[in-house]
């Protein structure tokens, strides 16, 4: 999987990820003097409104660019792999937005927030639900295998049922209070292409680079007729997943 985080692409065309990220920060209802991982902090938005709550939150990615540009913020901020938390039993709660759908091995990041957790720590989350961006996935496999490349190799998401993950949770040990599967319709601040660039480029690189720019074009096309409003407004098919839960 090839995926790069450019936080300036990223805060032009992306922005609406942390911004619709409030209500799971409501369900976390952080509390001053908490000691709070941000599992998946990019640029730090949502970690900057956990620390002016008064939280002590240490921001983990993958991303060096984005926890670079979570440290110009003034965060404690850390590349780590959300696989490989290096923490024992040090947080009141982890925290996650957006983040846990592109985390393939799901029962090693579950096992590794477990560790992370005190006795009686929350797990809070928001990631992509099963249905997440099916117009993307659907025209994706029809443009690829024209080329001669199955989708289904390079697909980079996993996009779980409550059922399922509920099941993933419960079997490490975690005792589930809420999780719900959700449509969300998500207008884009711009073009359909560039949310493509941002967050489908394992897809778009399985093309040689020269017919790149046609895939594109093409996606565009087979994208307008589904997601693409009259006013030329076009709103991306997100389902989400959000729930809390606990390390007893």
């Amino acid at each position: 999987m090839t995926q790069h985080w450019d936080p300036e692409s990223y805060a032009a065309h992306a922005r609406f990820v942390s911004d619709l990220g409030a209500p799971v920060v409501d369900l976390l209802d952080p509390q001053p003097g908490e000691r709070i991982l941000d599992l998946g902090c990019g640029d730090g938005a949502l970690t900057e409104r956990l620390r002016n709550a008064g939280c002590l939150v240490v921001g983990v990615d993958s991303s060096p660019e984005q926890v670079w540009a979570a440290l110009q913020r003034g965060l404690d901020a850390r590349i780590v792999d959300a696989c490989e938390l290096p923490f024992d039993a040090e947080f009141d709660a982890v925290f996650s937005n957006a983040v846990l759908h592109w985390v393939r091995d799901a029962d090693a990041s579950i096992d590794a927030v477990w560790r992370a957790l005190r006795p009686g720590g929350r797990f809070v989350a928001e990631c992509g639900g099963a249905g997440c961006v099916a117009s993307v996935r659907e025209c994706f496999a029809e443009a690829l295998a024209a080329r001669g490349v199955d989708s289904a190799a390079v697909d980079p998401w996993y996009f779980p049922t409550a059922d399922e993950y509920r099941a993933r949770l419960e079997r490490r040990g975690f005792r589930v209070d809420s999780i719900e599967r959700f449509p969300r319709p998500t207008p884009l601040p711009g073009d359909v292409v560039h949310w493509l660039e941002v967050f489908a480029q394992p897809f778009i690189t399985a093309a040689p680079e020269l017919e790149r720019p046609a895939l594109l074009d093409e996606m565009r096309e087979r994208l307008a007729p589904r997601l693409q409003r009259p006013d030329g407004t076009w709103v991306v098919d997100y389902v989400r997943l959000r729930f809390a839960a606990a390390r007893p």
